[in-house]
This record gives structure tokens, sequence and C-alpha cells, in this order.
């Protein structure tokens, strides 16, 4: 959709590790430091297809496939570099009142839980005609 309506929406990702969760926080912790480094899109993808291996050798492995500055990322992942971030994001998803994922907010509709993508081309139709109505 990103590429689809270029230049007229923008995707924007949080942080949210599940708290009940083996791992969720030291994967984010890897989101994030891959962020850094350029490899949001390719971490978050192998965090998807490798769940559950999320432990910190995983992770590092991982961080080896993409080419990462590995000593950058095992002290960004050991000290908790991202932490900011992720509890930046925590915050901001107690005031939405989200206790799940996934979760997508378009002009502020909520929209909970897995959706084709249809059903997502059919909000931003409606919203970007709102807005060159305006």
């Amino acid at each position: 959709m990103v590429k689809e309506f270029e230049g007229k929406i923008k995707l924007v990702i949080k942080f949210f590790p599940y708290q009940y969760r083996d791992y969720a926080r030291i994967a984010a912790e890897a989101a994030v430091e891959a962020w850094k480094q350029g490899k949001f899109a390719e971490m978050h993808e192998l965090l998807l297809k490798r769940s559950p291996k999320l432990d910190r050798d995983s992770l590092i492995e991982y961080a080896k496939e993409l080419n990462l500055d590995i000593e950058k990322f095992k002290r960004a992942i050991d000290n908790q570099e991202g932490s900011s971030i992720i509890e930046r994001d925590l915050k901001l998803t107690k005031e939405l009142d989200l206790y799940g994922t996934p979760a997508f907010y378009i002009n502020g509709i909520k929209v909970l839980g897995v959706r084709d993508a249809e059903y997502f081309k059919e909000i931003i139709l409606k919203e970007l005609k709102n807005v060159e109505k305006k």
C-alpha cells in the first residue's frame, strides 16, 4: 500500500512487545537496533518468520544474516539502548487503550486484528477523498 499510494500515505511503526511473551522485549531491542542500522524491515521479517526463536543467540544470528555491525548490535541489546523508544511506544499503547497486535490507525480510525489488503485500501481511499474535499 505504501508503494501504491506513494507520497499520499505514510507508514509509522511502533514497538509493542507483549509483556507475557518470552523474548518479546529483547526482540524489540533487536528491531530498534536494526532500525538504527537501516535494516528494520528485514529484521522485522526475520523475527516474524523465525518466531519463537527470539533468544539472544538467535537474534545475533539474524543480525549477522543482515550484515549488521555485530558488536554494536550486541551492545545495544545487552544494554537495552532502545528502551526509551520502546517505553515511549508502550506509553502510547496505554493512552490509545491498545492491548493486542496487530493494531492500525488510519487518520484516527482504529483497525484491530489481521485484515486483508482490500479492507485497508477501502479505508485509505475513503480518507484520501475526505482530504481532497478539504
